[in-house]
């Protein structure tokens, strides 16, 4: 997931870059108010995470500007600015949640978690996921590679349908296992891989683009623009 982290404290920036790119987050950082402006304006994030006191302009006047633009992006506001009017203003801004400094880093990925799942809820009526050239039909419970329909397993739909509406991100397997069949699973067995085996099968027979990448130790994540084929 794309990340924009407008921060000017090096420390802080850091920290909240390192503790995302370890959880599989692309992150693009900016230390300057009219920077981090610039970038949200010109790409597409899926979270601005945004300081409040930065050195040339107000973070505050960053969000309105933002909204202003209709850039619907969900902005968290990271702040050392504790008092209540403050979180208010930032609010009624438009940002969509308020952390305040210092913050410990599980906070951090849990509101980040909470937003991400409050925007992909608003979307689900939609129904229909995209991801290259992979396409998936929530309703009809249809599945298809480069248009070609594919047929899955009840099982393997609803882990594809996960990873569909998480893409980018890597999912480790306790989440995977939770989330698909609600159930905990040793993590340890190859279930998991089995499953995901045979997944990947059936894309290669019609795109040589390897989409699900095994994430060493973690997991596994679906690449919106992958860059390696299947072995």
């Amino acid at each position: 997931m794309k990340i924009l982290v407008i921060e000017d404290d090096r420390i802080v920036r850091t920290l909240v870059k390192h503790v995302l790119e370890n959880e599989g987050h692309e992150i693009t950082v900016a230390d300057r108010a009219d920077t981090g402006e610039r970038m949200a304006l010109e790409d597409d994030f899926e979270i601005i995470i945004l300081d409040l006191g930065l050195p040339d302009r107000s973070g505050l006047e960053v969000c309105k500007t933002l909204r202003e633009n209709n850039i619907a992006t969900p902005i968290l506001i990271l702040s050392a600015y504790q008092n209540t009017d403050t979180k208010i203003a930032g609010l009624n801004t438009g940002a969509d949640d308020y952390l305040t400094k210092p913050f410990d880093n599980k906070e951090l990925l849990a509101r980040i978690n909470a937003i991400i799942r409050r925007v992909r809820k608003g979307e689900e009526t939609n129904n229909t996921y995209e991801c290259g050239e992979l396409k998936i039909d929530l309703v009809n419970r249809e599945f298809f590679v480069k248009d070609t329909k594919v047929l899955l397993t009840n099982n393997e739909f609803n882990l594809m349908a996960y990873f569909m509406k998480n893409p980018d991100r890597i999912l480790y397997k306790d989440e995977l296992t939770n989330n698909v069949w609600d159930i905990n699973f040793d993590t340890n067995t190859n279930f998991l891989n089995v499953y995901i085996s045979y997944i990947r099968k059936k894309i290669e027979e019609l795109t040589p683009v390897n989409y699900i990448q095994t994430v060493r130790k973690k997991g596994f994540k679906l690449n919106s623009k992958p860059v390696r084929e299947f072995e």
